[in-house]
């Protein structure tokens, strides 16, 4: 028997970290960053219990204000000698509860009353409309301001009014998406063929909405993080000694002068989550519209010349 070559081993393609990562986010570094700075608050909002090097409600009145990189306090002490850097890994739990639930709620409620009022029209939609144009006439945080005032200061109070101020904008969004879809033609060819309202408007219309809503809700979460902020600087929201951002913000006031970083360092930790989120609605947005990707840059792999291989000619 005659035997075998062995095969020739394949030439392994090594493909640099820095694509990986791109091709991780989408080809988008926008998403990658936003997606990682999400992803990193939401992780040390589910491991704070473990990872905080100190009881974030334990006071010490012989190390208030603190300079980061101090002994046992790596951002240093708060106003009342608590550890800032653990206060901030349990605050961003409520953080993330604060962004992340009034966007929820809005986006049902609001959704709900968008398509019902697109879609039926007439005087409903007249009233709606109206309803949501008073309430456009407001600035959203004067607004949430007199909701949380009358309600009371608290947490519960403070996601209430964050969701009557969200409302409105989900409502229009989803209404004029729902205008513009009647006027398709496979919706009007299931009216033609004998569909319900109720099955249109479920199995036809709203799986076309996803996608703006899933975009908006994104970017609406980035401006709840700095919606909820203010009203807990304002004293609406959770109340002390609970670990808030927007509480340490705050109470950072009054060490201006002396600490500094008491105030400053939980207010960038309050843009950087916010910033991370409007940039992760970027790249989804980029990654749901089909229009924006037809005018996307090249990429700096595709304007790099590819090298070819040429043989090597043997001399005979």
């Amino acid at each position: 028997m005659k035997a075998t070559a062995a095969p020739e081993p394949r030439a392994v393609s090594r493909v640099p970290l820095r694509e990986r990562l791109r091709a991780l986010g989408g080809g988008h570094t926008t998403t990658l960053v936003g997606g990682s700075v999400v992803a990193l608050t939401v992780l040390v909002a589910l491991l704070a219990p473990w990872i905080a090097p100190a009881d974030p409600l334990a006071t010490n009145p012989a190390a208030i204000g603190l300079a980061p990189l101090s002994d046992g306090h790596l951002l240093g002490t708060d106003e009342v000698g608590r550890d800032i850097l653990s206060r901030l890994m349990h605050g961003s739990r409520l953080a993330l509860l604060v962004a992340v639930v009034p966007t929820l709620i809005a986006l049902l409620i609001g959704g709900v009353l968008g398509l019902v009022s697109g879609y039926a029209g007439g005087r409903l939609d007249s009233v709606l409309m109206r309803l949501f144009d008073v309430m456009f006439s407001f600035p959203g945080i004067l607004l949430a301001l007199g909701i949380g005032v009358a309600l009371g200061p608290g947490l519960t109070s403070m996601v209430v009014a964050m969701v009557v101020v969200t409302v409105p904008e989900f409502g229009r969004i989803v209404r004029g998406s729902v205008v513009s879809l009647r006027q398709e033609q496979y919706v009007e060819a299931a009216g033609v063929l004998g569909y319900g309202h109720r099955r249109i408007a479920l199995r036809h219309i709203t799986p076309n909405l996803l996608g703006g809503l899933t975009v908006f809700a994104t970017l609406q979460t980035g401006r709840n993080v700095i919606l909820g902020a203010s009203l807990a600087f304002l004293g609406l929201g959770a109340q002390p000694p609970a670990p808030d951002w927007g509480q340490m913000l705050s109470g950072g006031r009054a060490l201006l002068v002396t600490s500094p970083h008491v105030a400053t360092i939980p207010g960038l930790v309050i843009v950087v989550l916010a910033v991370g989120f409007n940039l992760l609605g970027d790249g989804v947005r980029d990654r749901l519209d089909p229009r924006s990707r037809g005018t996307r840059p090249a990429r700096d792999a595709d304007r790099r010349p590819r090298r070819t291989l040429r043989p090597r000619w043997s001399r005979s």
